[in-house]
């Protein structure tokens, strides 16, 4: 799956874990299942769920872009600009050319030229990537991107503003974050590639600055210090400039020779030496190791872009490669102190038809009784991999943390890794007991939810509502497929 795929399918999934409100009528259950029809009917049952999913997100976001044209401006504004990266370096490459690299009134002091500023920066900067590298190897966690990397990021399409996103519909909002999020490491990796291709670019054009202007004029090179004599710039130079020395054979000058042009007794001598030694200086340690590092991110970039390290192991996506394959989806539910009737147990199995596709088996276990959580059977639990374990509770219970939290708690634990864990809670006997939606029976409902939700915020949890014995489950499928792909597994939360 590369970049476009990817960025595609986390588009198509916000709109499928939507609640039918935010998407307005512009995806429906019909669309969904045409776009996985569509992708069977290419790739087929032996395709990698990667390859079904890439072709599914490309065909379900091409179907989204004729009918919403905030769809087709969101892909379009999170795509990667490939040219800003030119542009920087060009802007760096002209800064660098527009620099007096050499010092002014055509005057070297060799021993704090300019560009002695630019290796000064470039060390410092070596360094910092040095204990970035191993904080990560300590896993202690690298420090986030600077502002100047994260303007950059945003100028080129990976990142949108936080006033941007707060402008967009809650729907196209999430993808923008969970967009950023699934490509954080491409990100990185690009603005990487940018920076040190930029601070090669500089250094290039500040050597190109000096050796055009060295043409047309005459520089001579000389030195002065208050505290040094000529035997300790001498020294200074020599770890300096040794290298440049070694390799291109042009000779530093001795003690002698230095004392000879100090500033305060001489004019100076031409500074063509000194010039082509800074110059290879820079070169050796500013050029050299920026352009590798460049090279370096620009090859993991194009690695990542072409195959994106989008997960695909969240409800959302199994959900998916069952479909492809026409896997059976086992599914679990466990009611606490409620027992679902014939009819609920009817539309228990009608919802998650809805989510999980035709073959899904649901089984219902034995009920645990109130104040029975602290005992929980093991046997209750799933010991193999599971589409979903829910836990059921009727609305008309009132929400306590230490019996409905413990058993929630305690089912959560015993999962085994990986499994998508949601919370139901059945509507249909309060609408029984309250009357239908409106009215003081509404008010009523609205209380009891918030009162769940109040209840399941510490654990960051979300509940879905549903009126099991109603013939519509549109809404609640799309709530369930939301609280599956954000909160996937439930031992992992814990």
């Amino acid at each position: 799956m590369n970049e476009s795929d990817a960025r595609c399918a986390v588009l198509v999934r916000a709109y499928e874990t939507a609640p039918p409100a935010q998407t307005d009528g512009r995806w429906s259950e019909d669309d969904r299942a045409w776009a996985t029809q569509a992708a069977l009917q290419r790739e087929g049952e032996q395709a990698s769920a990667a390859a079904f999913i890439a072709r599914r997100a490309r065909l379900a976001a091409g179907r989204l872009g004729s009918r919403d044209h905030g769809a087709r401006r969101a892909l379009r504004a999170l795509t990667w600009r490939p040219w800003i990266g030119w542009a920087l370096a060009l802007a760096a490459f002209v800064a660098g050319v527009a620099t007096d690299a050499i010092g002014p009134a055509r005057r070297i002091n060799v021993l704090a030229p300019p560009l002695l500023a630019l290796l000064a920066w470039n060390l410092l900067v070596y360094v910092a990537l040095l204990a970035r590298a191993s904080a990560r190897l300590a896993r202690a966690g690298a420090p986030g991107p600077g502002p100047l990397a994260r303007q950059i990021a945003r100028a080129a399409g990976a990142l949108a503003p936080g006033r941007r996103i707060e402008r967009l519909t809650p729907l196209l909002a999430g993808f923008a974050r969970d967009w950023t999020v699934a490509g954080a490491a491409l990100t990185a990796a690009r603005v990487a590639r940018m920076l040190h291709a930029a601070a090669a670019a500089l250094a290039a054009g500040a050597l190109s600055g000096m050796y055009v202007r060295g043409l047309a004029l005459e520089y001579r090179a000389g030195w002065e210090s208050t505290f040094l004599d000529a035997a300790a710039v001498h020294a200074i130079l020599s770890v300096v400039l040794g290298p440049a020395a070694a390799i291109s054979g042009i000779g530093l000058p001795d003690a002698a020779g230095l004392a000879a042009i100090r500033s305060s007794v001489s004019p100076g001598e031409n500074a063509a030496r000194w010039i082509h030694l800074y110059a290879l200086t820079v070169t050796l340690f500013v050029l050299a190791p920026r352009a590798l590092l460049a090279l370096g991110h620009f090859l993991r970039e194009r690695r990542l872009a072409r195959r994106f390290p989008l997960a695909l192991d969240d409800g959302y996506f199994q959900a998916l490669a069952r479909a492809q394959h026409g896997v059976a989806a086992a599914i679990r539910i466990l009611p606490y102190s409620y027992r679902p009737g014939a009819r609920a147990a009817l539309g228990l199995n009608a919802l998650m038809l809805r989510v999980f596709g035709p073959k899904s088996e649901v089984s219902v276990a034995p009920t645990v009784a109130f104040g029975e959580e602290d005992a929980l059977d093991p046997a209750l639990i799933p010991g193999a991999t599971v589409a979903l374990v829910a836990a059921l509770f009727p609305l008309t219970a009132t929400p306590e943390r230490e019996n409905h939290g413990v058993f929630i708690d305690a089912v959560a634990a015993r999962l085994p890794p990986a499994t998508p864990f949601a919370l139901l809670i059945d509507e249909s006997a309060f609408r029984q007991r309250f009357g239908q939606p409106g009215g003081a029976g509404a008010a009523r409902r609205d209380e009891r939810r918030a009162a769940w939700q109040r209840m399941l915020a510490a654990s960051g949890r979300v509940a879905v509502f549903v009126d099991l014995e109603a013939q519509d489950y549109t809404d609640a499928a799309r709530a369930l497929r939301a609280a599956i792909d954000k909160a996937p597994a439930g031992a992992a939360q814990d």
